[in-house]
């Protein structure tokens, strides 16, 4: 490790994957929902088709292409076009709307409540995710995620990977970018943040997609840190 925990005040995190553990969330909910209604769905596609919508809808948005929405709006397409895609027609809009905001409840990982505490205790901890702020705040109440501040794509009307989002981050907590250490499962959203100056954290989840996925978890000298999980992050910057 190449990092001076003292040098850093702050710690932001992507939610979802590093977080919390979107696929199984999604999957369970989904599975749940098809038992009750008498649906033959496959909750593991269905959850992964929805997910797979998410990366093209806000590159729309960063290429200007569409205006920006808040990730519920952009969910809520996307779910309605999965439903036609799973020829499911049966969900009345109550079901639909309450299917939807299961991105508020998704559940974290293991680790990831007693890390983040561990965390806490030293660093600045707070959120910097794709996701709106209802939506991160209420997961945040769902899931006991103790943050001390929530950075959501509506703070910034932005995207990751737009510099905006990682710089903005660092200017409202009065910090210099290399303060700021970006805590992430995703190495291109790490990249981003080190082009704008920012220390990085890599987090291994080799489940995120699901058991039998092909993920990238290979450590990279490039980041400041390659960790694990929360726990192990913690040991390492001495929390």
């Amino acid at each position: 490790m190449n990092v001076r925990p003292e040098e850093t005040k702050a710690l932001v995190f992507d939610v979802f994957g590093t977080v919390v553990d979107w696929h199984g969330s999604v999957a369970r909910e989904v599975r749940a929902l098809a038992k009750a209604k008498g649906l033959r769905v496959n909750a593991v596609k269905f959850a992964k088709a929805w997910r797979a919508g998410y990366r093209p809808a806000m590159d729309r948005v960063l290429r200007g292409e569409a205006p920006f929405e808040k990730i519920d709006v952009i969910h809520r397409a996307i779910l309605e076009d999965v439903l036609r895609q799973f020829k499911v027609t049966v969900l009345i809009e109550e079901e639909k709307a309450h299917l939807n905001l299961v991105w508020h409840r998704l559940k974290p990982w293991p680790d990831s409540v007693r890390g983040l505490k561990r965390l806490k205790s030293k660093f600045i901890i707070a959120t910097l995710s794709n996701g709106n702020t209802s939506l991160l705040v209420n997961m945040a109440k769902h899931g006991g995620l103790p943050w001390d501040c929530v950075f959501s794509s509506d703070t910034f009307k932005l995207f990751k990977p737009d510099p905006g989002m990682y710089l903005g981050a660092a200017g409202v907590l009065d910090l210099k970018p290399e303060a700021v250490m970006m805590v992430a499962a995703h190495k291109a959203d790490l990249r981003a943040a080190a082009k704008c100056g920012l220390k990085t954290a890599f987090v291994k989840r080799p489940l995120e997609r699901g058991r039998g996925a092909t993920l990238d978890l290979a450590s990279e000298p490039d980041f400041t840190v390659n960790a694990e999980n929360f726990l192990d992050l913690a040991d390492q910057l001495g929390c």
